[in-house]
This record gives structure tokens, C-alpha cells and sequence, in this order.
């Protein structure tokens, strides 16, 4: 399958067709969950309206493992088979992974203070979630700092691949250590433990965010498709003039 989608133009056909879809489905869900979030969902009957922080943070968390779970498999297979169009779409993840990275913390962070009495505590599951951010940016940093693209480019899959690690541990960790994260609530055996009332907003914000994040990946990706095209035109019409 990536074989087949290496090829420019069957990529562009693709994306021609991945980025309005993507991009028009992901701004539906969103109007629609952030309507029943914030305005149609009732509040908690603990937590109150700081519940609607859990709309925004649940969601951010998983994308943002879950991009790292793409960049990882992606950085893997660039490795491995040297698939270029691997190597590009874990160079164009890596920021948007950091940035839903960020999110989740700072959501977490705000939702933590009413519920826990404490901003930060250096539980596994944040810290865990911190050194995710933290490999994301020295994934970009690295790739930035090497001038030769293709040992970047080596460096940092490597570097992706060593952090799938910590990946588990994010998983994992409430499970494993003392937290004062809840344990799943939703990927259960015996099925979720939210109420409908509130699993169904934080289903559309998560297909929502899934949607957008794929968007963004598509329209990066072919917008380095047709910068490297229109370079490789303008250097073969150099070499034609002289």
C-alpha cells in the first residue's frame, strides 16, 4: 500500500481527495461536539461544569499518543525499507503530535486543580506524558540540527522508535503505578463507565480531532509534494539554460 502511494502522482490523487473530505467531515463533528460539550451535555454531578474541561483533554491525550503510535510506524518503516514518504509523514506528525502534547497537558493541568487540588504532581502517568512532549520536540530539533537530511532523517526514526517505550508507559502507567489518573474508563472489557450523556461528546470531539489531525497531515504532506516538484522543475530548467 505505501509502495502504491510512493508514487507522486498516486499520492496526489489521494490527497486531492483525502484533504476536503477529511477537512470538511472533521469541521462538522467539531461544530457538533463542541455544541453538545458545551451547551447541550449536562454537567457532572460530581465534578460540575469542570467535566466540559474532559471534552478537550480526553481527546487531545489521544491524538496525541496516537500520533506518536503513527510517527513511530511510519519512522519504522522509513528505517527499514527507505520509504521516503514514510520519513515525510513522521517529519510533518511530529508538531502536530507535539502541539496536541501540549494541549493535553495544560487541559490536564487546568482540570486538575478543581478536581485533585494541585496543578502538577509527578505521578507516572504526567510525567510519562511530559517526556512524550519532550521527545517530540528533540524529534524536531534533531532533524533541524543534522545538515545532511538522510542521517536526519536516520537519527530521528531511530530516536521515534526508542520512544515508543515511553508509549507504553503512557498506556500503562495508571495501571502499573499509584496515580491519580482514573484507570481506563472508556476501552474497557465490560464496556465503558461514562455515562451516554457524556461518552457521546467526547466520541464526536475525538472523530473530530481525528479528522482534522488527518487534514493537516494530507494537506503537509502534498504541500512538500509540490515544493520539491516546482524545485525540481526549476533545477532541471537551470541545467537546461546553461
Amino acid at each position: 500500500m505505501l509502495s502504491y502511494f510512493s508514487n507522486p502522482q498516486r499520492f496526489d490523487q489521494l490527497a486531492r481527495i483525502a484533504i476536503p473530505v477529511c477537512g470538511f467531515g472533521g469541521l462538522v463533528l467539531a461544530v457538533i461536539g463542541v455544541y453538545i460539550s458545551f451547551f447541550a451535555s449536562p454537567p457532572d454531578y460530581q465534578q460540575g461544569d469542570t467535566v466540559r474541561i474532559m471534552y478537550v483533554h480526553v481527546p487531545a491525550a489521544y491524538m496525541a499518543s496516537a500520533i506518536y503510535a503513527g510517527m513511530a510506524v511510519a519512522s519504522f518503516i522509513f528505517f527499514v525499507w527507505r520509504h521516503s514518504l514514510a520519513d515525510a509523514a513522521a517529519d510533518v506528525m511530529a508538531p502536530i503530535g507535539a502541539i496536541f502534547t501540549a494541549l493535553a497537558l495544560a487541559t490536564g493541568s487546568l482540570w486538575g486543580k478543581p478536581m485533585w487540588g494541585t496543578w502538577w504532581e509527578w505521578d507516572a502517568r504526567m510525567t510519562s506524558v511530559l517526556v512524550m512532549l519532550l521527545i517530540y520536540l528533540g524529534y524536531i530539533a534533531l532533524r533541524g540540527a543534522i545538515e545532511d537530511r538522510q542521517l536526519a532523517a536516520r537519527m530521528a526514526a531511530i530516536l521515534a522508535m526508542i520512544g515508543v517505550i515511553n508509549l507504553v508507559i503512557v498506556r500503562f502507567s495508571v495501571e502499573w503505578w499509584s496515580s491519580l489518573h482514573q484507570p481506563a474508563s472508556i476501552i474497557r472489557m465490560d464496556g465503558p463507565t461514562i455515562d451516554g450523556s457524556q461518552l457521546t461528546p467526547l466520541f464526536l470531539m475525538m472523530g473530530a480531532y481525528t479528522l482534522l489531525t488527518a487534514w493537516l497531515v494530507f494537506y503537509r504532506l502534498r504541500s512538500r509534494a509540490l515544493v520539491q516538484r516546482a524545485r525540481s522543475i526549476q533545477s532541471r530548467r537551470e541545467r537546461e539554460g546553461m
